[in-house]
């Protein structure tokens, strides 16, 4: 089995400020308005809304072949610059950097299947571990240019009061 680690980042400028699109992004229950997996998150403590580092949700994700639930952890919330979380804790850790642009700002979303995702999926999966992690990857690979284009849409949308995203 491949243990190697397995990243990818890619990014869109949005027209709003880092701190809209902090709040936006941040807000872990709109993740379905986005996410062409997971089509819904809530807070397992509704005393952590607002998502700091050490609340844990969990996100409900749909494919034409399964459907399966998981708690992911923040491990940074930093307004205006950075919310990211980690699923189960130790598996795979996504993210969001926010970036002031000349034009708005530049959204970059982040995905890391780390060393013990790789190593669980191995003890789960054994002899197809590495064709899980390959769907798994490329699953994540092809829904980050959406996850972008359907923020970038919400986030430059201005509702009647004026609020963006709305």
């Amino acid at each position: 089995m491949k243990t190697s680690t397995r990243k990818h980042l890619e990014s869109v400028t949005v027209q709003a400020s880092v701190e809209k699109l902090y709040d936006l992004v941040s807000d872990i229950t709109r993740t379905g308005e986005w996410s062409p997996v997971c089509t819904s998150c809530w807070w397992d403590d509704e005393a952590t809304v607002g998502g700091q580092p050490g609340a844990w949700f969990t996100g409900r994700n749909e494919l034409p072949h399964r459907t399966w639930e998981t708690r992911s952890q923040v491990v940074a919330a930093e307004r205006g610059r950075e919310f990211a979380w980690v699923v189960g804790g130790r598996f795979v850790r996504w993210g969001f950097i926010l970036t002031p642009a000349d034009n708005g700002t530049t959204l970059t979303e982040t995905w890391e299947f780390l060393p013990e995702g790789i190593a669980m999926f191995g003890e789960k999966y054994g002899d197809e571990a590495d064709a899980q992690i390959a769907e798994r990857t490329q699953q994540a690979l092809d829904g980050i240019p959406k996850t972008l284009a359907a923020i970038k849409r919400i986030a430059e949308s201005v509702d009647a009061n004026g609020d963006v995203g709305a």
